[in-house]
Parts: C-alpha cells; sequence; structure tokens
C-alpha cells in the first residue's frame, strides 16, 4: 500500500484529534520523556477498550484545537499545557482507573550520564562485592566504606542523586557497577482536563473519605467561633429550637457587608426558632448573635412570621 502524502497526513489527522475531542469528554495530557516505542505499544494494548493514546508535534495539537475553540471554547485551556514531548490520553472510564494501569505500565531504567533524575536516588548500605581496588572510586564520590572480607562495604545509606539534578558520569558508573536501576520512565501525567475544567493531577488522589474529613473538621471549627454556614445552618436551627422549646419559625433576608468591602446580596431563608415575645431581641443577646458574623446587630427587618 502506497504511503500519503504529507498533506494527505496531516489532514487524517486534524480529522482524528478533532474527532477524540467531540468524542470524549475527559482527556490526560501526559509527558513521554524516555519512553520507547516497544513501552509506548504495550501501553496502547493496555489501554485498549478503556483509552485511546494520541502523540503529535505540538504545533499540529495546537492548530487543531484552536481550529475547534469556536465548537467547544473551553478547549483553549489546554493550549498552554502543549509544551515539551507530550501527548494526549482520551477516556470516557474513571480517571483514577486510568491514571492507576498508566502507573503500572513504567518499566525501571538505569542511570544515564547528563540525563536529568525524575526522583531522588539512594544507594542502600550494602556489601558491593567489588574488590578494594575501587575503594578510591567510592571515595572520590564521598560515600564512607570499608573492607570487608576482601570486598568493599557500604557502612550507612547515602543519597547519591537529587531530584531534578544532572546525573553525572562518576554517578551513573556507580549506579551500573551496583546493578542499581534507580528511575522509572511511563507516561507522566500532567494535567487532567475534565469536561471544560483542567488540574492537576493531585486531585485524583483525593478520596471521598478525604473529604468526608475536612467537611467534619470545618463543621466543628464553626461551632466552636460561632459562626454560620451552610453546613452548620441545619445543626444550629435545631439546637436553638430545642433550646427555646418553640416551633414557631420566621425567615430573615439581609445583604452582608463588612468593613473591608460590600459582599454580593443574597438572599438566605433561614428557618430559626423565635424568641418568646416577652423576649426582646437585643445587640448583646448571644444566642441570637450567630445570625449576624460580621457585627453583633439586631436584624434590620423581619419578612416573614409564621
Amino acid at each position: 500500500m502506497p504511503k500519503e502524502d504529507k498533506a494527505t497526513w496531516k489532514a487524517n489527522y486534524f480529522s482524528k484529534i478533532i474527532k477524540l475531542l467531540d468524542e470524549y469528554p475527559r482527556c490526560f495530557i501526559v509527558g513521554a520523556d524516555n519512553v520507547g516505542s516497544k513501552q509506548m505499544q504495550q501501553i496502547r494494548m493496555s489501554l485498549r477498550g478503556k483509552a485511546v493514546v494520541l502523540m503529535g508535534k505540538n504545533t499540529m495539537m495546537r492548530k487543531a484545537i484552536r481550529g475547534h475553540l469556536e465548537s467547544i471554547p473551553t478547549l483553549e485551556k489546554l493550549l498552554s499545557h502543549i509544551k515539551g514531548n507530550v501527548g494526549f490520553v482520551f477516556t470516557k472510564e474513571d480517571l483514577a482507573e486510568i491514571r492507576d494501569l498508566l502507573l503500572k505500565n513504567k518499566v525501571p531504567a538505569a542511570a544515564r550520564a547528563g540525563a536529568i533524575a525524575p526522583c531522588d536516588v539512594m544507594v542502600p548500605a550494602q556489601n558491593t562485592g567489588l574488590g578494594p581496588e575501587k575503594t578510591s572510586f567510592f571515595q572520590a564520590l564521598g560515600i564512607t566504606t570499608k573492607i570487608s572480607r576482601g570486598t568493599i562495604e557500604i557502612l550507612s545509606n547515602v543519597q547519591l542523586i537529587k531530584m531534578s539534578e544532572r546525573v553525572g558520569a562518576s554517578e551513573a558508573t556507580l549506579l551500573n557497577m551496583l546493578n542499581i536501576s534507580p528511575f522509572t520512565f511511563g507516561l507522566l501525567i500532567q494535567q487532567v482536563y475534565d469536561s471544560g475544567s483542567i488540574y492537576s493531577p493531585e486531585v485524583l488522589d483525593i478520596t471521598e473519605a478525604d473529604l468526608h474529613a475536612r467537611f467534619l473538621e470545618c463543621w466543628q471549627m464553626d461551632l466552636q467561633i460561632n459562626i454560620p454556614t451552610v453546613g452548620l445552618h441545619t445543626h444550629r436551627c435545631i439546637a436553638l429550637a430545642a433550646k427555646h422549646r418553640s416551633d414557631r419559625i420566621l425567615y430573615l433576608d439581609y445583604t452582608a457587608q463588612r468593613g473591608f468591602g460590600t459582599l454580593p446580596a443574597f438572599v438566605w431563608k433561614s428557618v430559626i426558632p423565635l424568641w418568646p415575645q416577652s423576649h426582646t431581641l437585643s445587640s448583646t443577646d448571644t444566642s441570637a448573635c450567630w445570625l449576624w458574623p460580621w457585627k453583633r446587630t439586631t436584624p434590620s427587618h423581619w419578612l416573614k412570621s409564621a
């Protein structure tokens, strides 16, 4: 089959990426540094039926997205993140599940001189099995050793390379001599696009249990500082109703203002207990002050009582 010319290939690529952008509401922007063709094939196979991997030139990807902004304006958020050796992973499945599949398809790799370290590299305390003639090599790297039964033994764990540092020739040689492959390479998720929103992949680590725990922390804090929030509202209504033994209610409508500026007007249709008629609300009434978090005043007007 004859190979298609460059113009036809570009037209087909543009059609493909536009079709994927229309079909899939979610995608990852992934970095593909140090990912070989064989590893890429394995990644595509593991994602088959769940996600689609699309690589290409950054200029072509940007051009295709700009030409499709009229249909999907939110795609503009992707443009600033298309830089370096990146691609897309489109999916309709759960993002955390696809993320886990990408993480599983990482392969160990030896350190190469001149490469940027993606993580810290530690050399554990061990008997290296190397002869005493290599002692000067360890001394040059500042690694404390001793001769044990005719071989070199490293006495303590050593941080050989720090994250984002360039790997030196001596460090790479030592790691190869010790048969240590400190790095793992695969598709690295840089950004997540989900139905018009874009955010960092760390958000996928947040679970429902984390959200529930944070909500409880905020709820407990609101109780302590006596400032109302939506989450606290129902609890306070029930507590005050029980305190005053009254089932009469009234509705409050107000515009909140602060000394440093005016907040947007909003209507808070709050159900709160009505104090006995013999009890007069005042600016010093602590049982009512939680309704007015910004200043201790009585309400300017009552809209409706039941």
